[in-house]
C-alpha cells in the first residue's frame, strides 16, 4: 500500500486483485472513498448539476465554481426571455454586484391606481439615490450565465428529461437530457450526466421537482406584453411605474405598467381564475389605454408563478431553489431576488456541509442548513405578505382602502424599507396604533364608493 499526496486515497485494482493505492479526489458520504468504474475504484472532486440557467441557477453555480466545485450549468435556452416585471430592490445591486448597465430604468415613482381610478403617488419618502430598478431578464440572466462560467461552471445547453435517483448513499444522479448544443448536427441528442448532487433551479414548471416527489402547489398565470410606445408617451415612464388593483384586472393580484429600456411590460396575474387571464389582460390594456396610445406590441408572454413553497425542497441530495422551490412573494409577486438568494443560500451550504467538496452531504445536512437558514430569514417575510394578500386584494372594498394607505407616509416608509433592503422593518409602536385606526377609517370610506364586485369572467 503507498500513498501519494495527501488530498485522498482510492483503491485501484480489478475485483478481487491485489490493489494499490494512488491519490485522488473522490468524497463520499461520512468520509473519502472513490466509485467503481469499469472494475476501478476512482476518486474525482464533488460533482454537482444544476438544472436551470435562471438567477437562482447561475447565482448557484457561481458560488459552486468559486469554491472549486465541479459544477454543470444545465440550461435549455441560453437565450431565454423568461416573461417577468423585472422589478428588482436596491440592495440586491451591491449584493449581487450588478453592474448599473443591466439597469434599465430607476423607478423613484410610482402610481398605486384603484377599482374606481383614484390614483395615489408613492415614493415620497425616498432618498436621492434610491430606487428601484427595472431590467429585462434576458439580459440579467445572460449576464449571471456568463459569470458563472468565467468562475469554472461548465454549461450545457440542453433539456432535462429525466432525473434518476441515486440508490444509495454515495451512489450518483443519473440526468438524461437532450443535447441542444449543435443544433444543425446533432439537435436533440439523448446524453446522460452522472453527478452526486442536484440543485433543481428549473422554474415553476420543474423537471427536477417532479422526479424528486416534492410535491404541488398552486401557481399564478402571469401575462405580459412589451409595448413600444412613442417617445412621448415613453417620457412619461421614464422613473414611473404603475400598478393597478380592481376584479376587471386580476380578483386576487394587481396589474401593473413597468418601464423598461425602449418599452413597457403591462401585465396582470391571477390564481383563482387562470383561464381568463386574457380577459383581465384586455382590463389592464383598457384602463391605461390613454397613457398607451400609439403603441405596438412587440412580445407577448405568460408563465406560471409559485404560490407557496413546495410541500418538499430537498430530497436526499437534490434540492430546488427559486421560483422550483415556491419562492415568490404573496402580494408583491416578487421572485428575482429571493431566485438568485436562494441558489446562492444553496450552494453556500453545500460549499460548508462538504467541506469545499470533500464529502457528500447528506439530506439532513442540507436541510440543516439551507433549509433551516433560510426559513429562519424569510419565514415572517412570506408569511406577512400572505396576509396582506389575503386582506386587501379579495374584494374592491379591500383594494380601494388598500390604495388610500398607500398614500400614508408611514406606510410608504415602512413598505419601501422592507423591500429595498430586504429586512423587515419595525415600525414605531405608536405609529402602528395610528395605521390601525386609519386601516379602519378607509374601509368605511371605501365602502362608499368602491365598484360593485363583479362574477368571475369565464
Amino acid at each position: 500500500m503507498g500513498f501519494v499526496g495527501s488530498v485522498g486515497w482510492t483503491e485501484s485494482g480489478v475485483l478481487g486483485q491485489k490493489s494499490s493505492f494512488v491519490c485522488c479526489n473522490k468524497p463520499i458520504l461520512g468520509g473519502r472513498v472513490g466509485r467503481r468504474t469499469l472494475g476501478r475504484w476512482e476518486m474525482m472532486a464533488l460533482r454537482v448539476a444544476v438544472v436551470g440557467g435562471g438567477p437562482a441557477g447561475a447565482c448557484a453555480a457561481e458560488t459552486l465554481a468559486a469554491a472549486g466545485i465541479e459544477t454543470y450549468l444545465i440550461e435549455r435556452k441560453m437565450d431565454n426571455a423568461k416573461p417577468c416585471g423585472g422589478a428588482i430592490p436596491l440592495c440586491m445591486v451591491d449584493e449581487f454586484d450588478l453592474p448599473i448597465s443591466l439597469i434599465d430604468r430607476k423607478v423613484r415613482k410610482m402610481k398605486m391606481i384603484s377599482p374606481s381610478n383614484r390614483e395615489v403617488d408613492v415614493g415620497k419618502t425616498l432618498r436621492d439615490d434610491e430606487y428601484i430598478g427595472m431590467l429585462r431578464r434576458e439580459v440579467l440572466d445572460s449576464f449571471l450565465r456568463e459569470r458563472a462560467i468565467e468562475k469554472g461552471a461548465k454549461p450545457i445547453n440542453g433539456l432535462v428529461t429525466k432525473i434518476n435517483m441515486a440508490k444509495g448513499d454515495s451512489d450518483p444522479y443519473s440526468i438524461e437530457y437532450s443535447d441542444y448544443e449543435d443544433r444543425e448536427k446533432d439537435a436533440g441528442k439523448s446524453k446522460t450526466l452522472e453527478v452526486d448532487m442536484v440543485i433543481g433551479a428549473d422554474g415553476a414548471n420543474s423537471r427536477v421537482a417532479r422526479d424528486m416527489d416534492a410535491g404541488d402547489y398552486n401557481y399564478a398565470i402571469a401575462f405580459q406584453e412589451r409595448i413600444k410606445l412613442p417617445e412621448d408617451k415613453m417620457e412619461y415612464y421614464k422613473e414611473l411605474a404603475e400598478m393597478y388593483v380592481g376584479d376587471d384586472v386580476s380578483p386576487d393580484f394587481y396589474a401593473w405598467v413597468f418601464p423598461k429600456y425602449d418599452h413597457v411590460g403591462v401585465g396582470t396575474g391571477t390564481v383563482i381564475n387562470r383561464p381568463a387571464i386574457k380577459t383581465y389582460q384586455k382590463g389592464i390594456r383598457d384602463r391605461a389605454a390613454e397613457k398607451l396610445a400609439g403603441g405596438k406590441i412587440i412580445k407577448v408572454e405568460a408563465h406560471p408563478i409559485p404560490e407557496h413553497p413546495r410541500p418538499r425542497r430537498v430530497n436526499g441530495r437534490v434540492a430546488l431553489v427559486g421560483d422550483a422551490a415556491g419562492y415568490v412573494t404573496k402580494c408583491s409577486g416578487e421572485g428575482i431576488y429571493f431566485a438568485a438568494k436562494s441558489g446562492r443560500m444553496c450552494a453556500e451550504a453545500i460549499v460548508q456541509v462538504s467541506q469545499n467538496g470533500n464529502r457528500i452531504p447528506t439530506e439532513s445536512q442540507i436541510i440543516n442548513s439551507y433549509i433551516r437558514d433560510w426559513d429562519n430569514k424569510y419565514w415572517s417575510t412570506y408569511k406577512v405578505l400572505d396576509i396582506l394578500q389575503a386582506v386587501f386584494y379579495r374584494n374592491n372594498v379591500a383594494r380601494e382602502a388598500f390604495v388610500e394607505l398607500c398614500g400614508d407616509d408611514y406606510v410608504q416608509k415602512v413598505t419601501f424599507d422592507s423591500y429595498l433592503y430586504k429586512t423587515v422593518t419595525r415600525g414605531s409602536p405608536l405609529e402602528d396604533i395610528k395605521l390601525l385606526f386609519t386601516t379602519v377609517g378607509s374601509f368605511i370610506r371605501a365602502n362608499s364608493f368602491a365598484p360593485q364586485d363583479q362574477p368571475l369572467p369565464q
